[in-house]
């Protein structure tokens, strides 16, 4: 299974931010697991990255993105996701709609964010954390 992560997932990771970090670092730890592979964008590492750094500084957020990289795989932003977001006249928040193109690009299954209503016009189920969890994994 293919699952895209979104920014406020890969934060809460990153600074342990209670209460989502419990569940939110379960999400990560199925890169451990075989059948599943976890993706997000280079615009949603740029995101955690400066998170991270205003909570740790620039080298420890640098080696929390060097590590949280390994584990997961990147999605392609580029000139066609740009136009297929401009194009959906649904998008009203940009980046959101570069994450669901990019998403999609890499053929991801699902979209795991605790911004489910930014993606009110998804063609793949978009879900919480804990909810991701439930439906999938137990």
């Amino acid at each position: 299974m293919k699952i895209f992560l979104d920014a406020n997932v890969l934060i809460s990771v990153l600074n342990k931010e209670y209460p989502l970090f419990p569940i939110s670092s379960r999400v990560l730890s199925l890169s451990d697991r075989s059948g599943m592979q976890l993706y997000s964008s280079p615009i949603c590492l740029a995101i955690a990255f400066y998170f991270s750094e205003k909570k740790s500084g620039t080298d420890m957020a640098k080696l929390k993105i060097e590590m949280l990289s390994k584990k997961i795989s990147m999605t392609a932003v580029d000139q066609a996701t740009c136009n297929q977001t401009l194009s959906n006249r649904q998008v009203q928040d940009f980046e959101n709609g570069l994450e669901y193109y990019s998403a999609l690009g890499s053929d991801c299954e699902v979209i795991v964010t605790e911004d489910s209503d930014g993606f009110y016009y998804s063609k793949i189920p978009v879900l919480g954390c804990e909810d991701f969890l439930k439906e999938y994994i137990f």
